[in-house]
């Protein structure tokens, strides 16, 4: 669906950020890019060690009493310590904001970051690409891209998708290749913008009056459906 009925505070930072993170998979696996859930992964894992540890603790005490299980306790308290340093330092500096891993079509490594600002309506995307050259050597590049939320969100709070793919998709080269429709031109270093505020609202009042005739279509027939279902009486 182009556009969301779901309508997000357009001063809520926290709200545009996470509806704006959540639509980065949903669009880079709609490309055929594998997601990696490797980030994703270790920080459950740590956080569920450190869950059982806490618990396993609990049942000591009730179960044993606390005397005859405190050393036991102590080492488990100096291990859930341990666990949850490690789920910190791996949230702050291996994570460091990253909302999307994978491998696109043609090898490339893609990792997106994204973060805010206090008081600032902007979204700001750290993209780190990392590929082989022929001769088996890794290159890396690093692309920084910050636009404002109104670019895909309209008046109203709701998200539409086609002008943030289109951010992506001009800014990315890697996503833009598998993509072209969503690229447009630059001129200099800024991207020209493919959609103003005016076009946004247009384009997020048709797709959720399609959404809504669709509906209305589906429930007209089921309506007929019933009513054509009926026997006649002889």
């Amino acid at each position: 669906m182009a556009v969301s009925q779901e309508r997000i505070t357009l001063y809520n930072l926290a709200d545009l950020k996470n509806t704006s993170d959540d639509a980065i998979p949903n669009y880079l696996n709609s490309l055929k890019f594998r997601q990696s859930h490797r980030l994703t992964d270790v920080r459950l894992a740590l956080g569920y060690s450190a869950l059982l540890l806490a618990g396993a603790c609990f049942v000591w005490d009730w179960k044993l009493g606390f005397d005859s299980t405190k050393y036991l306790t102590a080492a488990a308290v100096a291990l859930y310590t341990l666990v949850n340093g490690a789920l910190t330092l791996w949230v702050l500096y291996v994570e460091r904001g990253t909302v999307y891993e994978g491998v696109a079509p043609s090898g490339e490594t893609v990792r997106i970051a994204t973060s805010t600002r206090k008081n600032v309506p902007t979204y700001f995307l750290t993209i780190d690409i990392e590929s082989k050259d022929k001769g088996g050597k890794h290159k890396r590049e690093r692309l920084e891209v910050s636009r404002a939320f109104t670019e895909w969100f309209d008046a109203a709070g709701h998200f539409v998708a086609a002008p943030f793919q289109t951010v992506l998709a001009s800014a990315v080269p890697v996503i833009g290749r598998l993509d072209p429709k969503r690229v447009v031109s630059s001129t200099g270093d800024a991207t020209v913008p493919a959609y103003t505020p005016e076009m946004l609202d247009m384009l997020s009042d048709a797709n959720l009056s399609v959404v809504g005739s669709a509906a209305e279509a589906a429930t007209g027939a089921e309506s007929a459906g019933k009513k054509g279902g009926k026997r006649r009486k002889a």
